[in-house]
């Protein structure tokens, strides 16, 4: 991977906040008001780094009346008329912010947040249990499960509950993200189980958002929410936030509605808005929602049998249990919601090799995850057939357009959304295609070695229950 001499780039990360709607009973925010916005976030977050001086610009979000619209890009130092420039360039309907369509919100449904951890990452699952404390959703049950199969000498999880009283802790020692998230919604009676990674910090409205989503849609079965970085410190997570434009793909910000087609393999996703509808390959839902941002109505979910527990983080298969789940929802029939309003930050990974064995990752999770459809319902493999050759020609065109960003050098330019910032940063386009693309021929194997060793854990949980051992799964820590 291409490291740039001298030192590391960086953005600051700002969010700008505009929380009222117009004064006037219009439903356009006034761009000068959204002005004053930009700049106040950009320097509300100044002055709570401790090193301003090392950022030559910054990503804002941009949130009007409660919902996020879009990020800019703006350099630093800050100058106002560089920052007009950019809101002039802005569509008229990202400032719009008309009232959702839909029916009017029914009752909300009770809800609870389920924590995998192996606790790995002290620090970052301390902000993520402290950013769950100052929710306002009301008696929000958060459970974090230990997915540790061992402890360390010096367990640091006892003091950090110990700072955080209203989370309780369940323990899967089945190892796998899976199993871990199968135990915490097996320990909650909530309606709804909303999922979320220990590397992750969530907006005070997070579960608001999702419970009022489902309240609107009763017939929706899963909701996902917009991913956003915490931090953009780092070569490494520059060139991630660059090349792939957010967490799953490139970032929405309207609420769109994914109704599936009874096994044929297509889902229509619909715009709250009036914008025409258009068709979605199944296995394409990553585009909308990812493990560290998601709910489920919790009856329907374990109904289906909860996550495939042969997938995931901390299994041979390395991820994709995230996107079987929400497959599963639409190949049913059923339907899912996306609620750009239900954010959470995320922290991108910070090193190199780290990046490059998340990308590698992506490619055998995304393989093993097909596996395992087929293996559930062989009718996936029909469907597969019939979209693949459609499906080659999309990945091609997406990787020619990446690769034609290529520079002389061979990397892309990692620029920003409207106004090019300063801390431009190389992104080898190709590398990261050639990563993802290595993947996919491990995964089927992949999944194939997890799936014998989930049957061998099985037989071991059962041969501990036959003999009265039985183990803690799903007990509290």
């Amino acid at each position: 991977m291409s490291r740039p001499r001298g030192p590391a780039p960086a953005l600051l990360v700002a969010v700008a906040e505009v929380p009222a709607a117009p004064a006037d009973g219009t439903a356009s925010f006034d761009r000068s008001v959204v002005r004053d916005a930009v700049v106040d976030g950009v320097l509300d977050a100044l002055v709570h780094t401790s090193t301003p001086g090392r950022y030559t610009g910054a990503q804002v979000l941009l949130r009007l009346a409660g919902r996020p619209r879009t990020v800019l890009d703006v350099a630093l130092p800050l100058v106002r008329a560089d920052v007009e420039r950019v809101l002039a360039e802005l569509p008229a309907s990202v400032l719009d912010v008309s009232a959702p369509a839909g029916p009017a919100p029914g009752p909300r449904p009770s809800i609870a947040v389920v924590v995998p951890t192996v606790v790995g990452r002290v620090d970052e699952l301390d902000r993520l249990l402290t950013s769950l404390a100052v929710l306002d959703h009301p008696d929000v049950d958060v459970v974090l499960v230990d997915n540790r199969t061992t402890r360390t000498l010096h367990d640091p999880l006892p003091d950090l509950l110990a700072r955080h009283p209203g989370v309780r802790c369940v323990r899967e020692p089945r190892p796998g993200i899976s199993a871990a998230r199968n135990a915490g919604a097996a320990a909650t009676d909530a309606d709804v189980v909303a999922f979320t990674d220990d590397d992750v910090a969530v907006d005070p409205g997070w579960l608001s958002a999702l419970a009022d989503r489902f309240a609107r849609f009763p017939d929706e079965l899963a909701v996902t929410g917009l991913v956003v970085p915490a931090e953009l410190e780092t070569t490494a997570q520059l060139q991630y936030e660059a090349h792939y434009g957010g967490f799953g793909g490139t970032r929405t910000f309207e609420a769109v509605r994914i109704s599936g087609s009874n096994r044929r393999g297509l889902a229509v996703v619909r715009y709250d808005d009036d914008r025409p509808p258009h068709i979605l390959p199944v296995y394409g839902v990553g585009a909308y929602g990812a493990g560290a941002n998601m709910a489920f109505r919790r009856r329907e979910l374990l109904a289906r049998g909860g996550f495939d527990t042969s997938l995931g983080t901390g299994t041979p298969a390395c991820g994709g249990e995230d996107l079987a789940a929400l497959v599963d929802v639409l190949w049913s029939g059923g339907a899912i919601g996306y609620e750009p309003a239900a954010l959470v930050h995320h922290t991108h990974r910070r090193d190199a090799a780290g990046l490059e064995r998340q990308l590698h990752g992506n490619g055998i999770g995304f393989t093993a995850m097909l596996c395992a459809l087929v293996v559930r319902d062989h009718r996936h493999a029909t469907a597969l057939a019939a979209l693949v050759p459609a499906a080659t020609v999309r990945l091609a065109v997406r990787t020619v357009n990446r690769l034609r960003r290529l520079d002389p050098a061979g990397v892309a330019t990692a620029r920003g959304a409207v106004l090019s910032a300063p801390s431009t940063v190389p992104v080898p386009a190709a590398r990261f295609a050639a990563l993802e693309l290595s993947g996919f021929p491990v995964g089927p194997a992949a999944y194939a070695r997890s799936r014998r060793r989930t049957a061998r854990l099985s037989r071991t949980a059962a041969t501990a229950a036959s003999r009265g051992a039985v183990l803690p799964t799903g007990r509290p820590s």
